[in-house]
């Protein structure tokens, strides 16, 4: 049984992963670390969590939220592409600084295990597909590199200190409960909400860009199993299916959930992104046997009807 904190859980990914961990026979207590510069309040309304709130970059608020657990999925982040680029130094003291002082955390307090949401965007100029974790990285923007060393610090104190680590690149995460409506929103979330408001869809570039969309459930479905059987790894490991979906068909996927027609835009392509991402799963496969994928319709009719339901409130 396990005490669980998860770090950055009044986010998208966050609040899902607590709400599931509240469910599981395998955690004892949920533990949320947020300092809600991205996460909401909203988002753990009426969950059962016991919150600490704060940055991972003040001493006292780490503490307290480390103090008491035996296991950490570490999900704070400034996340986006973008608003790295706008503010690097921002990006690097909050995604990497913050996760050097999370392990330091968890050696001082004897926290045996951490998993932690690294990013598909390392890969960054690498032009393979599938991506394999073996494969060279290029990262592109500050929040890729923030994101390199936040994988490579817990491989690092995997070998160093013994510290059992499972570092996960993140591909795409969507799914309910991830918020539109500012403008650094992912772009499943953007477009389900523009189109069910009656607003143009803007396409930074041609749309023929692709991405490995991974359905928020299933991220927290590995990252519980993880948990409950303290999954190790030497090296990082993706997390996602090997789709590959481009932006204009997800786009047609919308319009087929919806019943709506898009009007689309084009923009100039936004610096630092990827053209193409798409996942090897092979090693994920191998560590995680008895997870399937949600299929991308599946996934987004969940995400449509969520946007549905807070239209209608």
């Amino acid at each position: 049984m396990t005490r669980l904190l998860i770090t950055g859980g009044a986010g998208f990914v966050g609040s899902n992963l607590a709400r599931a961990a509240l469910r599981s026979d395998a955690i004892t207590s949920v533990r949320v670390l947020d300092d809600f510069s991205t996460g909401s309040r909203r988002n753990l309304a009426g969950v059962d969590v016991d919150l600490v709130e704060g940055s991972l970059l003040d001493p006292d608020a780490l503490e307290s939220a480390v103090r008491g657990v035996d296991a950490v999925v570490h999900l704070a982040a400034i996340p986006s592409v973008p608003r790295s680029i706008a503010n690097p130094v921002a990006s690097h003291a909050a995604n990497a600084t913050g996760t050097l002082l999370l392990l330091e955390a968890c050696r001082e307090h004897g926290v045996s295990y951490v998993a932690a949401a690294s990013s598909s965007s390392v890969y960054g100029a690498n032009p393979a597909l599938p991506k394999h974790e073996r494969e060279w990285v290029r990262p592109l923007s500050p929040y890729a590199v923030s994101k390199l060393a936040t994988e490579q610090y817990l491989l690092a104190y995997q070998s160093s200190f013994g510290l059992q680590t499972l570092p996960f690149r993140f591909f795409n995460v969507y799914g309910p409960g991830q918020a539109a409506g500012h403008a650094y929103a992912a772009v499943i979330p953007a477009f389900v909400d523009a189109l069910l408001a009656g607003r143009p869809l803007t396409v930074n570039g041609t749309g023929e860009q692709s991405r490995d969309f991974t359905y928020v459930g299933t991220v927290c479905d590995i990252l519980l199993d993880a948990v409950a059987r303290r999954t190790v790894s030497t090296e990082p490991v993706n997390l996602a299916f090997g789709s590959r979906t481009t932006l204009l068909e997800l786009i047609g996927l919308i319009e087929e959930l919806t019943g709506r027609a898009a009007t689309v835009t084009h923009g100039p392509p936004r610096a630092g992104d990827v053209p193409h991402s798409q996942a090897d799963n092979t090693v994920l496969q191998g560590l995680f046997p008895g997870v399937l994928p949600t299929e991308l319709r599946v996934g987004l009719e969940q995400t449509v009807s969520w946007f549905r339901t807070g239209l209608t409130r």
